[in-house]
């Protein structure tokens, strides 16, 4: 590419209306991003038809926004990108449908990314990703490992059996009372607690597959019997223990995945990416096994959802040809 590529990114696939302009995949010119949490940490969760109404109310604000302060107007633009998938329905319709208005207003070429994929290249504002690569992807709704032999190639070697790290992480700060969402809350509440609990190793058929449904009935279990019998226990000591339990079932995955893929580089993404104890974990039982293998975690600020990871996604896709057209269509259900 021998001039500069503009591209507006629009993001809606949860609770989060983002939308972002970037310049040759790197540059961030805008990332605005309008977050619903106050409203569903009402509910302990997010809900769909709130989440679709508040998108639809809030979407031309977000993109007036992102293209105001990038001082773009719609002529400079090269590119409209929009997640069209995995996320809810709903959501991904609102953002879809802006994107689709866009592109056809402004005569400006449409590209559906994958909001996994998203995750992965948000690692680009850090770094020139080195491929092969191995990524763990980790959120609310995700938990994947993705080999990339090349450069927006995908292959998803492992995934979760039943509940994603982060969906397990709410569940378990439910059951204790503890708000939403819940990951911020036990990692902040398990750096003062003791490891003092064993929870049982789950088995799974998949050499690389996670499972997080039983650790959480496990420590359900764990506060029944110690509630019955009536033994004293910390909050604190109880989070510590599920949260060494789930990561070390990340960290014991990903480094049996190091051991047969050989790798350039070990990539972080997603929301459960920001937790501090996951990225302690990586930092200090990786380069221990795997010396050569450089460790990439993306900043704090993107792991959760927004329209930047989106666009440098984007900036790839259109390096490997990639284009849609109107016919584009939400798929909640979308893999890599």
């Amino acid at each position: 590419m021998n001039k500069d590529i503009i591209i507006l990114a629009i993001e809606t696939s949860c609770d989060e209306t983002a939308a972002a302009v970037v310049k040759n995949g790197k540059e961030i010119l805008s990332n605005v991003v309008s977050s619903q949490i106050n409203t569903h940490s009402k509910f302990g969760g997010v809900i769909p038809e709130v989440a679709s109404r508040l998108h639809t109310e809030n979407i031309s604000l977000v993109i007036d926004e992102a293209l105001t302060t990038a001082n773009i107007k719609n002529e400079d633009l090269d590119y409209i990108a929009v997640t069209y998938g995995p996320g809810l329905i709903g959501c991904l319709h609102v953002g879809l449908q802006a994107a689709k208005a866009l592109s056809l207003l402004c005569g400006i070429p449409l590209i559906g990314i994958n909001h996994l994929a998203g995750h992965i290249y948000a690692n680009n504002f850090v770094t020139e990703l080195e491929f092969p690569l191995l990524a763990l992807v980790v959120s609310g709704g995700h938990s994947e490992l993705v080999y990339m032999e090349k450069d927006y190639q995908f292959e998803i070697i492992g995934s979760t059996m039943d509940d994603a790290i982060g969906e397990a992480f709410d569940k378990t700060a439910r059951l204790l009372n503890l708000g939403y969402p819940g990951g911020p809350i036990i990692d902040k509440l398990a750096k003062s607690g003791e490891a003092k609990y064993k929870f049982p190793q789950v088995k799974i058929k998949g050499k690389y597959d996670f499972s997080f449904s039983g650790l959480k009935s496990a420590c359900f279990q764990l506060i029944k019997r110690l509630e019955r019998n009536k033994e004293e226990y910390l909050v604190e000591d109880i989070t510590s223990s599920f949260q060494e339990s789930v990561l070390g079932l990340l960290l014991d995955k990903s480094l049996l995945a190091l051991s047969d893929y050989p790798v350039k580089q070990f990539i972080l993404a997603g929301g459960v990416a920001a937790n501090s104890r996951l990225r302690e974990l990586i930092m200090d039982k990786i380069p221990t096994s795997f010396p050569k293998v450089k460790i990439v975690l993306p900043p704090l600020w993107c792991c959760t959802d927004n329209a930047a990871m989106i666009a440098a996604c984007a900036y790839q896709a259109v390096k490997h040809g990639v284009s849609n057209d109107s016919s584009l269509k939400a798929d909640s259900s979308l893999t890599l």
